[in-house]
């Protein structure tokens, strides 16, 4: 019960609201056991004696008025408190995913954190909205009727509810088969989601190398298992009905019994019996609700237990409480014997002892083979990772004692997989200076070669790019994604394979945007091609985690024997490699495989 009573603070704010919403369940229970009560006149004095038929009417037209007035109020703030919480609880969870370090990331899929902010949390509106208010609201109708059959015969009331101890045992043992079979089914539901979401992003792949059918088939074999599990499901909650029916009716062949002989003897009249047993029968539907409310809680426990999992896994990148906000960069960026290794990566470090100085203004290129941890360096400096060992700093200080939005603000950003937003590219251009104005969109946007070709699109600024930017080409995406790092002027930054997957001719505009963005910035490049990298003012070569050579390139180039003169070498060979010798030599290595 830890989840459902965290997750019942969340309504803690809503006071009000939650009193008023009682107040309604307090008249429906009222008014409930007032219908109940009104059979009695209507047996003993207006059937029998043909009196008090007009109180009796208007009694009977208010008790039915109140009581869809408690009910209607009743649901409707309770479902008004439900969705308070859910917003609170939707926006605190998306929140908390984003400040998770990438790390974080990396080993969760998108469509399992959806699942886990639309599906989970959707089950607890179903918690608050429902279950609590049919658990107040159905309780208090059941406390008027009972109070009602008391009042007439506290034997008889007791010989009635008698059967109901024997029906708690099952439902409590039917409420924890059903939490386990409920977070296997949101489980199976988190999967379907994402086998889905990667064939929507991948759709153009999938399309290419014919896969419709085999992704098809992945999502028919995850939605099957979702049927499954949603079967048992399902098959535990159709067991309470008749449950609670077979208790039912003991229950009201033992009043009858008991009835008809108190009857005889003149301890109870006709209309009071009638009465008792219409008490009796009306607390059917409460009773019945109320056995699917141990159900409904029990999903709604499953769920929040999912949601608490995340909320409690805080980031790996901790900023500390005393953490002061970075000065303008001004003087070097060091890395000092730095360590690095995944959470999961089985205790081998990805970086391993790495030191170097970067002075202001400087270009520093970083290369290595694939794998050889160059992405991941650079990735520590806006602390997208912590270092485990070593320390990275800026102007003398180290980055883990400054605030992280300070540390970002001063790091500008440009990827080789361009991420950019279905939003306007004005919006795109200015998502680092949301406050940017129509001239400074447009002045980052010429610098970057980009203007040209926004001008000819149909709305220009204003054309809606679709998800990922895909209405635009690869060098488009780049430059815009260069036009928003020229808006945001931030004194460092970071060129990861910026522009490996481009034509020549978007390489062309987009090497010459990359040098007006690096115009008297401290710049660390990642460069898949070697050629890009000549003008640096060092180069840092990663070989396993380690650095294998730094200098310049005529200085590398020397070195016959070097790590970067033998990467520059094959590049050249394949360069110089004609076309059909490739595909051959990649035939006969398929072949030989």
């Amino acid at each position: 019960m830890d989840a459902f009573l965290r997750l019942l603070r969340y309504a803690a704010p809503h006071r009000m609201l939650i009193a008023g919403a009682m107040l309604a369940m307090v008249v429906y229970g009222a008014a409930s056991a007032a219908q109940a009560y009104l059979i009695k006149p209507i047996i003993d004095e207006v059937l029998t004696a043909q009196s008090s038929l007009r109180s009796v009417a208007i009694a009977i037209v208010v008790a039915y008025f109140f009581k869809g007035l408690g009910g209607y109020f009743s649901s409707y703030l309770m479902d008004d408190l439900g969705h308070r919480v859910v917003m609170r609880l939707r926006n605190e969870l998306f929140r908390h995913l984003l400040d998770q370090s990438a790390a974080f990331f990396s080993r969760r899929t998108t469509g399992a954190l959806l699942s886990r902010i639309n599906n989970d949390v959707g089950q607890v509106h179903r918690a608050v909205a429902e279950t609590v208010g049919d658990l107040s609201r159905e309780s208090l109708a059941l406390v008027g009727y009972a109070a009602l059959m008391f009042y007439y015969d506290a034997g008889l009331a007791l010989l009635c509810m008698t059967g109901a101890p024997l029906a708690i045992y099952p439902l409590v043992r039917l409420g924890t088969r059903l939490r386990t079979v409920t977070r296997w089914s949101q489980e199976r539901l988190e999967h379907m989601s994402h086998v889905a979401g990667e064939a929507f992003t991948g759709h153009r792949i999938v399309k290419a190398f014919g896969a419709e059918q085999r992704e098809a088939a992945k999502f028919e074999s995850a939605s099957r298992a979702l049927y499954r599990t949603n079967l048992k499901v399902t098959g535990v909650l159709s067991v309470l009905p008749p449950m609670m029916e077979f208790v039912g009716g003991i229950a009201i062949a033992g009043a009858l019994w008991y009835g008809s002989r108190e009857i005889a003897l003149g301890n109870l009249s006709a209309g009071e019996f009638t009465s008792f047993v219409a008490a009796l029968l009306l607390m059917y539907g409460p009773v019945k609700k109320l056995s699917r409310v141990n159900a409904n809680l029990q999903q709604a426990i499953a769920a929040s237990e999912r949601i608490f999992e995340l909320m409690d896994q805080h980031t790996e990148v901790k900023e500390l409480a005393n953490a002061v906000p970075l000065p303008a960069f001004r003087d070097a960026i060091e890395f000092r014997d730095v360590v690095f290794s995944y959470a999961d990566g089985h205790g081998r470090n990805t970086i391993r002892g790495v030191s170097f100085s970067v002075r202001a203004g400087q270009m520093v290129a970083i290369v290595g083979r694939s794998g050889a941890g160059k992405t991941t360096l650079v990735n520590m400096i806006p602390r997208f990772y912590d270092v485990t060992g070593g320390s990275i700093s800026i102007d003398g200080r180290d980055i883990r004692e400054v605030s992280v939005r300070s540390l970002r603000d001063q790091i500008g950003m440009v990827t080789q997989e361009t991420v950019l937003f279905d939003e306007t590219i004005a919006d795109n251009i200015a998502y680092g200076v949301p406050g940017a104005s129509r001239e400074q969109i447009e002045a980052a946007a010429r610098a970057a070669h980009a203007h040209d070709f926004i001008a000819t699109l149909p709305e220009g600024y204003r054309t809606t790019i679709g998800e990922r930017g895909q209405r635009l080409s690869g060098g488009q995406r780049q430059r815009v994604a260069i036009a928003r790092a020229l808006l945001k002027n931030s004194p460092i930054l970071i060129l990861d394979e910026a522009t490996s997957s481009l034509d020549a001719e978007s390489e062309r505009l987009v090497q010459d945007a990359l040098m007006t963005l690096m115009l008297n910035r401290t710049s660390f490049v990642i460069a898949h091609r070697l050629s890009t990298v000549r003008r640096a003012d060092a180069i840092i070569v990663l070989d396993r985690g380690r650095i294998a050579e730094v200098g310049r390139h005529d200085e590398l180039m020397a070195r016959a024997n070097g790590v970067y003169a033998r990467l520059h070498q094959m590049q050249l060979i394949e360069t110089k490699r004609p076309v059909g010798v490739a595909v051959q030599t990649a035939t006969k290595a398929e072949s030989a495989r």
